[in-house]
């Protein structure tokens, strides 16, 4: 396994959750990570939650990398642009793209039926945590092209094609993973690997409130809610990523869908405490045996897998 000493890598939506995490862990490995975000000191997101870049650059560099924060909204194509133009000009490259925009935003809404998804900020949500993705992997590949190398991570939800959240939120994260797919296929003439990888029960910020606690009482959580006890702070996911990202045979998954835990069966690493959460092993043996309305879902979603297949072997003339 390689070093990410002289990588450059951005990872864009890095100011809180899974993406400060994969910040903090690309800097452990030593790498040099442009963390960009709209929430700056003085001068927050529309969340209005307190995180900013810079903090996340500091947690960087804390950690053994170089951290660089940038201020960019991800929707404006011109900004986005002018951040790669500033890569290419700093360091002559772009060695990995990871796009964790809008994770948490809160135009996503909560859990509903579709009959009562507000679609009021349905075309901004879309625009913030869908195309800005399409907008940033423009812009990297354009870079990562002139070397015929580079790796694209997309950050999604759950490592099966569905996810969680009102019909907008699902569309998002369904995409996303389908997103690596289309990248993986584009850029792979160039040798550009993409792939999707989701956290498992992840801790952020938001996610510590919500349950009222810290990441020194977490386990506190799990009184109100059993399944908390799996989950897992974002830099096992920044451990994934920089997992990843060091692996010399990397263009072997191009277009996979992979988890945090998958890979740290593979590859041995642990999350901070020094546990190995495994939500994949925890959500068969405790969640879809607990859930029913999962457990016909997993079935149904496994059926329509079968079919799509089972298609795509005939046109290959195997069925």
């Amino acid at each position: 396994m390689q070093t990410l000493t002289n990588k450059v890598a951005v990872v864009a939506g890095a100011t809180r959750g899974a993406g400060r995490g994969i910040a903090r862990g690309l800097g452990e490995a030593g790498a040099t990570v442009y963390c960009t975000g709209r929430s700056v000191r003085g001068n927050p997101s529309p969340y209005g939650r307190p995180e900013t870049i810079e903090e996340t650059a500091e947690l960087v560099r804390a950690a053994g990398g170089t951290g660089i924060a940038v201020r960019i909204d991800h929707t404006v194509e011109s900004e986005v642009k002018a951040l790669f133009n500033r890569v290419e000009r700093e360091h002559g490259r772009l060695d990995l793209l990871v796009n964790s925009i809008a994770g948490e935003d809160p135009l996503l809404g909560a859990w509903t039926s579709l009959t009562k998804t507000d679609l009021a900020n349905a075309d901004a949500a879309l625009r913030q945590s869908l195309l800005s993705h399409v907008i940033t992997a423009k812009y990297a590949a354009a870079l990562m092209v002139k070397r015929r190398r580079g790796l694209m991570v997309e950050v999604t939800e759950h490592d099966l094609l569905f996810s969680g959240g009102n019909v907008i939120a699902q569309l998002v994260k369904y995409s996303l993973k389908g997103l690596a797919v289309i990248l993986a296929e584009d850029l792979r003439k160039h040798g550009i690997a993409a792939v999707a990888i989701t956290p498992g029960f992840l801790r952020s910020e938001a996610m510590l409130e919500r349950f009222g606690v810290t990441e020194e009482n977490w386990r506190q959580g799990g009184k109100k809610d059993k399944h908390f006890l799996e989950s897992e702070s974002p830099l096992f996911i920044g451990r994934a990523v920089a997992a990843l990202a060091q692996d010399p045979k990397v263009f072997a998954r191009t277009s996979h869908l992979t988890s945090s835990w998958e890979l740290a069966r593979e590859y041995g690493f642990t999350d901070h405490d020094g546990r190995r959460p495994d939500w994949g092993q925890h959500f068969k043996t405790k969640v879809v045996p607990e859930f029913k309305w999962v457990k016909q879902g997993t079935e149904r979603h496994l059926e329509w897998l079968d079919r799509l297949s089972a298609r795509a072997r005939a046109y290959l003339g195997d069925g």
